[in-house]
C-alpha cells in the first residue's frame, strides 16, 4: 500500500523558512519522481517543485531561489526547503508520485 505522508507546516512571518518532509512508503523510491505540489482557497492545485531519480530538479518560476527540492532515499524522504516566504506562498501543500497524493500539510504566512 502506497502511503505518502507530509509534515511540517505551521504559520509563520514573511520573510522566514519552513521545511516540509514527505515520508513515502510502499514505492521503490529511488526509482521514483516526487513533486510537491500547492493550492490556495479558490485557485487550482499548482505544481511547486519536482525532483528525478537523477536528482535532477525543477521549480515554478514563483518560487526560484526560495525553494529547494531533496531528497534522501536512505530515508524514504523528499524535502521541501522553503526561505523568504511570502504571504502569497499560503496553501495546503501535498507531496505527489505516480497517481498518489499525500493529505496535505497546511502552510500559513502572515504577520
Amino acid at each position: 500500500q502506497v502511503q505518502l505522508k507530509e509534515s511540517g507546516g505551521g504559520l509563520v512571518q514573511p520573510g522566514n523558512s519552513l521545511r516540509l518532509s514527505c515520508v513515502a512508503s510502499g514505492i521503490r523510491f529511488g526509482f521514483a519522481v516526487f513533486s510537491w505540489h500547492r493550492q490556495s482557497p479558490g485557485k487550482e492545485r499548482e505544481l511547486v517543485a519536482a525532483i528525478g531519480s537523477n536528482f535532477i530538479t525543477t521549480y515554478a518560476d514563483s518560487v526560484k531561489g526560495r525553494f529547494t527540492i531533496s531528497r534522501d532515499n536512505a530515508k524514504n524522504t523528499v524535502f521541501l526547503q522553503m526561505n523568504s516566504l511570502k504571504s502569497e506562498d499560503t496553501a495546503v501543500y501535498y507531496c505527489h508520485c505516480g497517481v498518489y497524493w499525500g493529505q496535505g500539510t497546511q502552510v500559513t504566512v502572515s504577520s
